[in-house]
């Protein structure tokens, strides 16, 4: 399984959850090996590999899904994340007699690629195959199950962080920064994978615009994705490649955010985004797209920017959240307070899946 929003987020549960009473089994999409495949085998999960969710394997898909829980009677939730495409897997669950089918939807817009017909279709589907929808925030619930469905039967599962892991260190800050050539520079921060979602064209000519007023500025992408080379052309052909640095994908998130003075997310759409609560965390001042939801902004140091204001505004917004008086420390607090602590969420998801099991099957 890859490093990347969603799977960092089951991963942050799964590291968490009570597993004397429960295991965590994943079906993956993908044929290579994942960033965390070594990890889930490690802590006793099972990896699926599936043929794959393309036009020519769906049959195959929903069959490849019904075998795997039929043939494993420990199974007794299936818990689908890839959205719209869920369908598949729920259908598949619903065939071979499994009780607790829960849909989870995790962003608040559907990418309108060749599959964008296909996967309004199934989106209207999926609060009918599910028996149970969550969410990681209400927006994105409302989008994929509807207000009613959401009202009546929908349930937010936070994409809770360990906060002490993300806590504000001024020694690591200061290692980091000097081990990336940062010390003395204002850096502006992004993480996330190089798609048309994350919007990394109008970071750059937003970055480029700030760069003028601080030319000490340099802004720190991490992150890898089918579009990082195009960005570094567009990083050239704005004559701001000195200033950019593209780091690449990263395990150390945690220690990356130390090194920064501000985050900024100008995604095209959200659900609600792992990497701005871990930014909060950290203490960081935040700027982000009004495509992010508002449940995302936790602290007083985060702000909204419509992406239809020009980039002087977005700078404007840049320049006063730095001058803004922030307490970083208090940053994991602030983002526990509002209930994104792991392990607090990680007992009660526990507590949830085995109540869920309980009363579809039985004590077993």
């Amino acid at each position: 399984m890859d490093r990347a929003g969603i799977e960092t987020m089951l991963m942050n549960y799964y590291r968490n959850i009570d597993r004397e009473n429960l295991q965590f089994d994943f079906i993956v999409n993908k044929p290579k090996k994942g960033d965390y495949d070594d990890e889930i085998r490690k802590m006793g999960g099972n990896i699926y590999l599936s043929p794959g969710l393309n036009p020519i394997h769906y049959n195959d898909y929903m069959k490849f899904v019904s075998e795997i829980v039929r043939n494993n009677s420990d199974i007794k939730i299936v818990h689908a994340h890839n959205e719209a495409m869920g369908l598949y897997a729920l259908n598949g669950a619903k065939k071979a007699g499994i009780d607790v089918r829960i849909a989870h939807a995790h962003n608040t817009k559907i990418v309108r690629d060749y599959k964008w017909p296909l996967k309004m279709f199934c989106k209207a589907f999926l609060p009918y195959s599910a028996t149970d929808l969550w969410a990681c925030g209400n927006e994105a619930g409302e989008y994929f199950f509807g207000k009613n469905n959401w009202r009546l039967r929908g349930m937010v599962m936070h994409n809770a962080i360990d906060t002490e892991k993300f806590g504000f260190s001024e020694s690591v800050r200061k290692a980091v920064r000097e081990k990336y050539g940062l010390t003395g520079k204002t850096v502006i921060g992004h993480v996330g994978r190089f798609n048309v979602q994350k919007n990394h064209t109008r970071l750059l000519e937003i970055f480029s615009r700030f760069v003028k007023t601080d030319p000490n500025a340099v802004l720190f992408l991490a992150g890898e994705g089918e579009l990082m080379d195009k960005m570094k052309e567009k990083a050239k052909a704005l004559k701001i490649s000195d200033k950019v640095i593209f780091a690449g994908l990263l395990q150390n998130t945690e220690e990356i955010y130390q090194a920064m003075d501000l985050f900024i997310l100008p995604s095209l759409f959200e659900g609600l985004p792992v990497v701005a609560i871990e930014a909060q965390a950290s203490g960081l001042p935040c700027v982000f797209s009004d495509k992010v939801t508002d449940e995302a902004i936790l602290s007083g140091n985060a702000f909204s920017v419509s992406l239809g204001d020009p980039d002087g505004v977005w700078c404007e917004k840049i320049m006063q959240a730095l001058k803004k008086e922030n307490n970083r420390p208090l940053g994991k607090e602030t983002v526990k307070n509002a209930g994104y602590d792991i392990f607090s969420e990680a007992e009660r998801i526990s507590s949830l899946y085995i109540k869920m099991a309980e009363q579809a099957y039985g004590r077993e």
